[in-house]
């Protein structure tokens, strides 16, 4: 629909005509030559001319009318109001620390009758979490030797997203900062309100990098009221092939040996959280299904009525409505010797 923001500027509109009414003319002088018979030379023009004469006369003054209110209309600001939309409402401040170190790239993921990386799982699975937090803050924070916040959090999903797919293997060094990638996300998630601060963490291996030790930044993650969930990724075992691809010489090891699970734990219950193993895409999707059971996305609604501004279509109309009466005045004012070289030519 179409609502005015000031519709009281509508009521200048009769103001030309309180000023013509009630302002008297401005004195003019009189004429150096009087024709007495004026009169009765003007009473000789047929009745067809006066009528002519008479609409032509009226048309400058709807169009000045029409442009006065088309300024008026301007004026008061006439906007477009659309339907309303629900926004959902949340507090929720959720930031998401993906480990890229070398260790991801193992392949002992089962999808189907393949083996995946750690790291594809994760993408691909975080990012179908993600897709279903709409309307909570989402950050990100890769983290390898070193820990770097990658998105900052936001209400823009579809960002973090496309910052969590792209993420590359090594980008952060080939070790693991679990306490730096703590101590980041506490650091980000403190300058939020604290109503609901979550850090999920994701994770193939030990801390081994860190310049911050995980159970002290953990304790101040439980002072500042950030609750860690902690994630184990991998397999608990691999076979690995023999000789030339064949069963001749395979074997069979553990490639989440060096998952601490025991810090992870640590991590999480001293927070308030919990620990995750995940030791193939199935399990991991249980465990995001589980953290939407534990964190659930807020239910309230917010009403957005998207608005549009419709002042220049009335100042548009009202510059062609002026440009036409210029256009008008210059046409019947123009010289007669242009019209005499008209009709000779």
């Amino acid at each position: 629909m179409i609502t005015l923001v000031w519709p009281a500027m509508l009521l200048l509109l009769p103001l030309p005509w309180v000023f013509r009414r009630f302002v008297p003319p401005r004195s003019t002088e009189r004429p150096a030559l009087r024709a007495p018979f004026f009169e009765r030379w003007q009473s000789l023009a047929n009745d067809d001319e006066k009528s002519v004469v008479s609409v032509s006369a009226k048309v400058p003054a709807i169009a000045l009318w029409a442009i006065w209110l088309c300024m008026l209309l301007a004026a008061a600001r006439p906007l477009w109001v659309g339907e309303a939309i629900e926004l959902p409402n949340s507090g929720r401040d959720l930031m998401l620390a993906v480990d890229i170190s070398g260790s991801m790239r193992v392949e002992d993921m089962q999808v189907g009758n393949r083996m995946a990386r750690r790291i594809d799982a994760v993408k691909q699975l975080g990012s179908d979490f993600m897709s279903r937090r709409s309307g909570d803050r989402l950050g990100l924070i890769l983290f390898g030797s070193r820990a770097y916040l990658q998105s900052p959090l936001s209400f823009d999903i579809q960002t973090v997203q496309r910052f969590l797919l792209e993420s590359q293997i090594g980008f952060a060094g080939q070790e693991t900062a679990i306490g730096d990638a703590i101590g980041l996300a506490v650091k980000r998630l403190q300058e939020r309100p604290a109503t609901s601060r979550v850090l999920i963490l994701l994770t193939d291996g030990q801390d081994t990098a860190s310049t911050v030790d995980p159970l002290e930044a953990a304790n101040l993650a439980a002072d500042l009221g950030v609750r860690i969930y902690t994630i184990g990724i991998g397999a608990d075992s691999l076979t690995l092939p023999g000789l030339l691809g064949s069963p001749l010489g395979a074997r069979t090891v553990n490639p989440s040996a060096d998952l601490d699970e025991s810090s992870l734990i640590a991590i999480a219950s001293s927070t308030g959280g919990q620990y995750f193993r995940a030791r193939d895409p199935q399990e991991l999707a249980t465990v995001y299904r589980l953290l939407e059971q534990l964190e659930p996305v807020e239910v309230d609604k917010a009403l957005y009525r998207p608005q549009q501004s419709l002042t220049a279509l009335p100042l548009l109309l009202a510059i062609a409505l002026s440009f036409i009466l210029v256009l008008r005045f210059l046409w019947l004012h123009r010289s007669p010797s242009l019209d005499l070289s008209v009709q000779k030519s």
